[in-house]
């Protein structure tokens, strides 16, 4: 029997993260405010961790300038991560990447070390990569957890060839998390086309993760 499909679901507060849950989430990522998230509060972290009993992922983001960061937003970040490992975080979501939008692997490693064993997920700066399979690589051997991606597609459903190619390469060595307007609607075409088995629906907007549950159960 096929596993049933993970909602991951995007949160920006206490209340869309109770919600979330209640409407059958199984693992919430947690943002602060700006364009794509930064790292929500420390209060807004603990009171999160306190409500919900299913997983949480903290996104790692100083800024939305870009996802280029100096000496100053490294260590801004790494007391972040040790903040976050302390509230009883299950996961951090950040995505370092050059100037050339490949991934700043020097970073990253110091990153996942600090990290665990919180797990780490990389973020849609996936999708500002040049190679979807070359970042992959990379992104395995520094084992990296999961991947936030719309297979460099405008949506989850336009990149669905992408994810497919990523989740065959994958395999079960890290969790291709399809992320890119996902709804009601498209949830099941895009887990046809692409075999992931984890989706990322936005619940700034709680009833978007509802319905996605629902239309997995009927499934």
């Amino acid at each position: 029997m096929t596993p049933p499909t993970l909602v991951e679901a995007c949160c920006d507060s206490v209340r869309t993260a109770r919600a979330a849950q209640r409407y059958g989430a199984g693992r919430v990522e947690l943002c602060g405010p700006g364009e794509g998230g930064t790292t929500p509060s420390l209060g807004l972290i603990a009171r999160c961790r306190n409500e919900i009993t299913i997983p949480l992922h903290v996104m790692i983001r100083p800024h939305t300038n870009s996802f280029l960061y100096d000496e100053d937003d490294m260590d801004v970040m790494c007391n972040d991560i040790v903040a976050a490992k302390t509230l009883g975080v299950d996961g951090i979501v950040l995505g370092p990447l050059h100037s050339d939008h490949t991934v700043d692997t020097r970073q990253l490693a110091a990153f996942v070390t600090l990290a665990r064993p919180m797990k780490v997920a990389f973020h849609r700066a996936f999708d500002r990569t040049p190679d979807a399979l070359e970042t992959l690589e990379q992104l395995l051997r520094l084992d990296v957890d999961y991947i936030l991606t719309s297979g460099h597609g405008r949506t989850a459903l336009d990149g669905a060839a992408t994810l497919q190619a990523l989740q065959a390469r994958a395999g079960d060595q890290l969790v291709v998390l399809a992320g890119g307007h996902v709804r009601a609607e498209n949830v099941h075409r895009i887990i046809e086309l692409s075999h992931v088995r984890e989706v990322h629906a936005r619940a700034t907007d709680p009833t978007i993760v509802r319905d996605v549950v629902q239309a997995l159960a009927t499934r």
